[in-house]
C-alpha cells in the first residue's frame, strides 16, 4: 500500500472539497497581505526611528529655533517629530506676533497644536497593525473550520466503503490538517509582527510626548525671559 503518492501536498489541495479549497485560498491571500504589511511596516518604523533620532540631535544642537523651523517647514518629507515641532513653533510664533505674552495660555495653545499633529502621525504609524492583529487572531479559527469540514467529509466517505483502511481515511484527514497548518502559517508571523511593531510604536509615542513636554518648557521660559 503506497499512501504517500496519494497525499502529496499538491494532490491534497487539488483533490480537496470546494469549501476546503476556498478556506485554503482565503488563508493564502491573508498570509500574502500579512507579509506585505509586515515588510511595509518594518521599513516605515525603521525610517521613523532614524528620522526621530536625527531630529532630536539637530534640535538639541540648534542655537536658533527659528532657523530650524525654516528648514523643517521647507522640507516636504520631514519626519513625524519634525512635523510636531513645526506645528508647535508655528503656533508659538503666531502668539508672539499677536502680542500675547501669557505663558500659560501660549503653552496650552502650543500643546494643543502639537497634540493634533501627534495624533495624525500616530495614526500613520499605527496603520496596518489592526490588520495584523485580525489575521493573527482569526486565521487559526478559519483553518480549524476547514479542518472540521475536511474530517467530516473523510468520515462521511467511509460510509460508502465496506472496510475502512488507512488508505481510505488518510487523504481526507491529511487534507483537513493542511488547513490547520495554513491557518497557523498565516497567524504566527502576524502575531509576532504585531507585538513587535506595537511595542516600537509605543516607544516612539513616548519619545514624541517627552519632546513635546520639553519643547513646551523651552518656549515657556523664552516667553518669561522676553517679558
Amino acid at each position: 500500500m503506497n499512501v504517500t503518492t496519494d497525499i502529496s501536498l499538491m494532490s491534497l489541495v487539488t483533490n480537496a472539497s470546494v469549501l476546503v479549497q476556498v478556506v485554503m485560498g482565503l488563508l493564502l491571500i491573508a498570509s500574502l497581505f500579512s507579509w506585505t504589511s509586515i515588510f511595509r511596516k518594518m521599513f516605515l518604523l525603521k525610517r521613523a526611528k532614524q528620522e526621530t533620532t536625527l531630529f532630536e540631535e539637530e534640535f538639541w544642537a540648534a542655537k536658533d529655533l527659528n532657523a530650524l523651523y525654516q528648514r523643517v517647514s521647507a522640507d516636504r518629507y520631514s519626519g513625524s517629530l519634525d512635523k510636531i515641532f513645526e506645528a508647535g513653533f508655528r503656533e508659538f510664533m503666531r502668539h508672539v506676533k499677536a502680542g500675547y505674552a501669557d505663558p500659560a495660555m501660549v503653552t496650552s495653545s502650543v500643546g494643543r497644536a502639537m497634540k493634533a499633529t501627534f495624533q495624525r502621525e500616530m495614526d500613520t504609524l499605527e496603520y496596518g497593525l489592526a490588520f495584523l492583529a485580525s489575521v493573527g487572531s482569526v486565521s487559526p479559527y478559519v483553518g480549524l473550520f476547514g479542518t472540521v469540514w475536511g474530517i467530516m467529509n473523510a468520515f462521511r466517505g467511509l460510509s460508502n466503503v465496506g472496510q475502512a483502511t488507512l488508505a481510505n481515511v488518510a487523504p481526507g484527514i491529511s487534507e483537513a490538517l493542511v488547513t490547520t497548518a495554513m491557518g497557523l502559517f498565516a497567524a504566527i508571523p502576524a502575531v509576532i509582527a504585531y507585538n513587535r511593531y506595537a511595542h516600537e510604536v509605543d516607544r516612539l509615542a513616548i519619545r514624541f510626548e517627552s519632546f513635546m513636554e520639553e519643547f513646551s518648557n523651552i518656549l515657556q521660559r523664552q516667553i518669561q525671559q522676553g517679558k
